[in-house]
């Protein structure tokens, strides 16, 4: 931690280790020469074709997807596995097949399902009779490839079968920490996503402040490459962006009895407490008009949590495995945020002045700042209620 808590100095006896890292990232890749309907108009417009014949372009890309789902498969001995009821939890069905192949890299399973999504329609004017393509919802067909990665840990990509072919993919820094201190030879017991202890926490601070994200990047253009490979057939590739990032602080304790009379009591308070004035400034924000705050607290058969929600931002606290206090920020929308950065003028020059996050995975570096302090300032917060 940089800077003392008076929390943490209170209970230091109590406290195992602290670790802040990422936890869920979820990321998406869109093919930049297909990003937009103009682009993908000229792209028939190239072929000789007008927009209603759409289809000629996108099904032979469509059939290589999922030709390449299929072989996917057979070379892993796998039987892609179709989800015909809305709602199915893969996570389940990932968990049992674990328990019973076990965690070695590789890939575990591949399901399909018939989902919504954002694809290209053609439309014609009436008025003028032009035609062009427009963004429309519509339905298409989905894998998901869950693997462990050798670095990343449990990932799943998600590929759809039609244009634009946005992917989304998944891992967990936890994972990959946890890789990183086996490389180490660092003793460590991994529950879930939540460290119960480490060998060496200040080591283990280090090698997640340590993330390095051009590695990142490599990672996802070989994924998108093995499991979406039309991504060859388009010269600039695919652009990595942020959909969902949660960072979480654990203050991890020796046992459940030490941290249960401290968390029934600031949880309580907290709820009680918490107003929107506290919740924008855990964020680093001041309050809007326009800014839409809610605190609950549910109670789960495993533990209890308190949640503080501002527009897509949320902070929550609850008690992972009855053992980690974990203060957790989750972000749906990263350019809530802002830090300076170089910002091109209208002139053609540029200047440093404070402007929105880009939703680029190359954000996470200061994201990670951002988020480590507003689990802080919540935990300093909370601290004055124990």
């Amino acid at each position: 931690m940089k800077a003392t808590i008076p929390f943490l100095e209170r209970h230091e006896a109590k406290i195992k280790g602290v670790l802040g890292c990422y936890d869920r990232i979820v990321m998406t890749g869109t093919l930049l020469d297909v990003a937009y309907p103009a682009a993908v108009q000229n792209l028939l417009y190239e072929r000789g074709l007008r927009c209603f014949e759409i289809g000629e372009f996108a099904e032979p890309l469509r059939d290589a997807v999922r030709e390449n789902a299929e072989a996917v498969a057979a070379q892993a001995g796998l039987k892609i596995e179709y989800l015909d009821r809305k709602g199915a939890r893969k996570e389940d069905r990932i968990a049992a097949i674990l328990k019973e192949r076990g965690d070695h890299p590789g890939l575990i399973h591949i399901f399909s399902a018939m989902e919504n999504c954002r694809c290209y329609k053609p439309w014609r004017n009436r008025a003028t009779a032009q035609t062009k393509l427009r963004v429309m919802s519509g339905r298409c067909l989905h894998y998901y490839f869950y693997l462990i990665d050798e670095e990343l840990g449990l990932c799943f990509v998600r590929v759809p079968t039609w244009l634009p072919f946005r992917l989304q993919i998944y891992f967990n820094q936890h994972q990959w920490l946890a890789r990183e201190l086996a490389r180490r030879k660092v003793a460590f017991q991994l529950l879930d996503n939540a460290f119960v202890d480490i060998g060496d926490w200040r080591l283990a601070q280090r090698v997640a402040d340590g993330f390095e994200v051009r590695k990142l990047h490599r990672k996802l253009s070989a994924l998108a490459r093995r499991f979406c490979p039309i991504a060859k057939r388009f010269a600039r590739g695919y652009h990595f962006s942020l959909m969902q990032v949660e960072y979480a602080l654990d203050v991890v304790f020796k046992n459940a009895e030490a941290l249960s009379p401290i968390y029934e009591e600031i949880s309580r308070q907290a709820i009680l407490t918490v107003r929107a004035g506290e919740v924008a400034r855990f964020l680093g924000k001041r309050l809007s008009p326009q800014a839409e705050v809610q605190s609950d607290f549910h109670t789960r058969m495993e533990a209890t949590r308190v949640k503080h929600t501002l527009n897509r931002q949320a902070i929550k606290m609850y008690d992972k495995h009855r053992q980690v206090l974990r203060i957790e920020c989750t972000t749906n929308e990263v350019t809530f945020y802002k830090h300076h950065r170089k910002v091109a003028q209208r002139d053609g020059g540029y200047r440093y002045q404070l402007a929105a996050l880009k939703r680029s995975i190359y954000s996470l570096g200061d994201l990670h700042e951002l988020l480590e302090a507003a689990t802080r300032r919540y935990l300093e917060f909370v601290g004055e209620l124990d």
